[in-house]
């Protein structure tokens, strides 16, 4: 990374470039997610060395939604082994978006992973514990880890995700059909939908994504979360699904392994340098932070992050 002075002047500037954008739309199919003020705009980097440099509402609360499932997924190589993660769960890239039905119907050809919902109801499924209370509480605790601090659930958007989650339920029974679920379908969607409740800032997903940029060591307070190993594997299905059917466009334009949701988060991971997270809620129509992937965009490039960039030998 370059020097703190560097990074800080470019937050001021990726901030200021990119705060007037108003482009996409406010996600509307959850109640409580459509009542959240399409203004609010933060980003903040976190380096693996624990500095932060933040701009804009960093520290406003909203719910984690899908940006929850790469960290879910790596707790669950850490619990029960990358490889039978792989097998259970599968890494390839479905091309299609993020709920969709169809891309079930070819998961026994592998095209399942934990970035869509089908793989990441599956992936909670699949947290230790015997009961739906037991597999909870090590999701929001471990995630908490994840954050450095405890995460709170957000309760009015539990409950209009609840009110209006017919499709992952069906997904879920759909899985059982499959034996590719592995707990009571209807519980696992439950876990599922307040795992995705789960309260964060822009402050806290930046420090997660630095936590596997930093081979699973959260870098603010040190707490070893998850196997350096587990942090490779990770990453190698953010850069194949985590922007849903948008994932090699985003690829091609930030070299980075990336993960998006729904309420406006989005959060960059580069390997070995930090993490870098963004709040906005208007989104594309794949489901992505508009002004998000701008910020992420110019920031890889300014900040000499891209994985594909090269320079001559000279």
């Amino acid at each position: 990374m370059p020097d703190p002075d560097r990074i800080k002047a470019l937050v001021h500037d990726a901030y200021d470039r990119f705060k007037t954008i108003d482009d996409g739309a406010v996600a509307n199919y959850i109640p409580a997610l459509a009542a959240v003020p399409r203004d609010l705009f933060g980003l903040c980097v976190v380096g693996v060395n624990g500095a932060i440099h933040g701009m804009g509402d960093i520290n406003y609360e909203f719910s984690i939604q899908s940006v929850s499932k790469p960290f879910v997924f790596a707790l669950i190589c850490q619990a029960i082994g990358e490889d039978v993660a792989q097998e259970k769960l599968g890494v390839n890239s479905t091309g299609l978006p993020f709920n969709s039905v169809i891309a079930l119907e070819r998961i026994d050809e592998g095209t399942n992973n934990p970035m869509v919902n089908a793989g990441a109801i599956a992936t909670t499924s699949l947290a230790p514990g015997d009961t739906a209370e037991a597999k909870w509480q090590f999701i929001q605790a471990q995630l908490s880890r994840f954050a450095g601090r405890d995460l709170s659930l957000n309760q009015a958007v539990y409950e209009s995700e609840a009110a209006t989650n017919q499709r992952n339920t069906g997904i879920a029974k759909l899985l059982q059909a499959y034996d590719r679920i592995f707990f009571d379908p209807v519980e696992a969607t439950d876990i599922y939908t307040k795992q995705c409740s789960l309260n964060v800032t822009a402050r806290d997903l930046a420090v997660m994504a630095a936590t596997l940029a930093n081979g699973g060591v959260n870098p603010v307070t040190q707490d070893a979360i998850i196997d350096p190993i587990h942090c490779q594997h990770v990453l190698a299905v953010m850069v194949t699904a985590g922007l849903y059917e948008n994932s090699g466009d985003w690829l091609y334009e930030t070299g980075l392994p990336g993960k998006s949701g729904v309420s406006g988060g989005l959060v960059t991971v580069s390997p070995g340098k930090g993490g870098l997270a963004t709040f906005a809620p208007p989104l594309d129509e794949a489901g992505n932070s508009v002004k998000g992937q701008l910020v992420t965009q110019f920031l890889s490039e300014q900040l000499g992050l891209n994985l594909f960039a090269s320079r001559p030998n000279t």
